[in-house]
């Protein structure tokens, strides 16, 4: 097994699937195949989104496509997924690239599956899981693991790869993720309350459950207080293809609806839209939790 960066973009041609699947042609095929089982990290650069490297996730397997067999997929592990906290640039802060082996100009720069190293791949990692500290991200509590901002060069408090396979470090890596991504604003009710610290009284809440090998990615996530956290995952609440708040029949009093929701009717979305919920998820809540 073998970790690689798989170039992906917003504007491409291939079929991919972020989070689901990676298309890309045979060429490429003896390195990905070395690729599973093990980790690839994503990057999007100036012809996508500009995001850099931005996402973390296991390759499970490799499928031809059956409508070309000169293309294959790489099949994702869906619930391995996580967001960077930092989207990381192509060079480190010393001007110096993060991949060792990258050329500047050509050559394998050019190639959208690049085998890399293990120190390539720590240093990127822990790049894109350091994280800024404030009061948007910061936990309700200080439960002793707020750190300062570390630079992206020499020596971390610990080796931010062990989030990788720690669920307790991936839940306060995703939840300090939908806490910026969503400002500390409930989603649903709107409602922004902060204790007297200044740490946002919302929680991070997974649309498609980690039960159900939901990522841990901000396309995933929403931003909500304990209540309405509640209210969602039990199915009273969801959340429409328009982003129209759904209530269960018969489960909420109306007076009661008026006061926890928000008055637009509507789910309060990220500014970035690349940071809003993913249909396919929202899909799957209404389909399987949603009580309505």
């Amino acid at each position: 097994m073998t970790k690689a960066v798989f170039i992906e973009s917003s504007h491409s041609h291939w079929a991919d699937r972020p989070g689901e699947v990676y298309h890309f042609p045979n060429s490429y095929l003896s390195r990905v195949a070395q690729t599973v089982g093990d980790w690839v990290i994503f990057y999007e650069g100036r012809r996508g989104s500009g995001k850099g490297y931005h996402r973390v996730q296991r390759v499970a397997a490799i499928q031809p496509d059956p409508a070309n067999p000169a293309n294959s997929f790489a099949i994702l592990d869906q619930g391995s997924a996580l967001d960077f906290e930092t989207h990381v640039s192509r060079q480190r802060r010393d001007g110096s690239l993060w991949e060792s082996g990258l050329a500047w100009v050509g050559g394998n720069n050019t190639s959208a599956v690049r085998l890399i190293n293990e120190e390539d791949f720590a240093a990127i990692i822990n790049a894109g899981l350091t994280y800024e500290i404030a009061p948007d991200a910061l936990p309700r509590e200080d439960n002793g693991f707020a750190e300062a901002q570390s630079e992206f060069v020499g020596a971390l408090p610990y080796d931010r790869t062990r989030v990788l396979s720690s669920r307790f470090l991936r839940d306060q890596s995703f939840a300090r993720t939908i806490r910026r991504a969503y400002g500390g604003r409930c989603a649903i009710s709107g409602l922004e309350l902060r204790n007297g610290g200044g740490r946002p009284e919302v929680e991070a809440a997974h649309i498609l459950p980690v039960s159900e090998r939901g990522p841990d990615t901000v396309n995933n996530g929403l931003a909500l207080s304990g209540t309405i956290h509640w209210m969602f995952d039990r199915g009273l609440l969801a959340i429409d293809e328009d982003y129209r708040i759904l209530i269960a029949r018969d489960s909420i009093a109306d007076d009661t609806a008026r006061r926890l929701l928000h008055p637009s009717g509507r789910a309060m979305l990220p500014i970035a839209t690349h940071n809003h919920p993913h249909q396919a998820y929202l899909e799957w809540h209404r389909i399987n939790c949603f009580k309505g």
